[in-house]
């Protein structure tokens, strides 16, 4: 009996770094999020140039309000994803301006880019608990929108320069989301 081509699913799992200057919140909320909404199709990793050393305390209340686990996340350098022996990346996402703007190191295995940014959260800390875990909130939904966008796609049905134009729709900043989960789709 013919197997309908259709119903082949591929076996691949694909590994995703996000990338944040610190990695102290939004690379970190990426992560989760990815793990997530993978269906089991991508490994997610977060890392950041001049990581801070420690996770920001409203990032794992924002993670822990919306039922992620949070043990073992860290902070840490995106050198570490850079060596030999480590994980080789298909797609590595900047969530920062200045992670985007910043060299970045050669990955292994020439993964896909794009740029995703968010607004940074942290600076609303200054203005209160509340105005915190607003901002953080805030950052969270539009990553979780973009994130699940992309956990859709069918990367494996599509060409390389296609791929590409649709991730860096996913970040763009005036592209609807009704938009891009339909471009997804085709």
């Amino acid at each position: 009996m013919a197997q309908n081509p259709g119903s082949i699913k591929s076996t691949k799992v694909y590994n995703v770094l996000f990338l944040c200057t610190q990695n102290s919140a939004r690379s970190i909320m990426a992560e989760c999020l990815l793990r997530r909404w993978s269906n089991g199709r991508f490994n997610a990793w977060s890392a950041g140039s001049t990581p801070s050393g420690t996770v920001n305390p409203f990032a794992i209340r924002t993670l822990q309000a919306f039922n992620h686990k949070t043990d073992g996340l860290r902070s840490k350098s995106w050198d570490e994803f850079a060596v030999a022996g480590a994980p080789v990346m298909d797609f590595v996402f900047t969530v920062c301006d200045n992670a985007a703007r910043e060299v970045c190191p050669v990955w292994p295995g020439q993964p896909m880019t794009a740029h995703w940014g968010v607004e940074d959260p942290a600076p609303a800390m200054a203005e209160g608990e509340e105005k915190a875990i607003k901002a953080f909130r805030r950052v969270y939904v539009e990553l979780e929108s973009r994130i699940k966008i992309f956990a859709s796609l069918r990367v494996d049905g599509l060409d390389r320069l296609a791929l590409q134009s649709h991730l860096s729709r996913i970040g763009g900043e005036h592209a609807s989301t009704d938009a891009l989960i339909q471009a997804g789709a085709e």
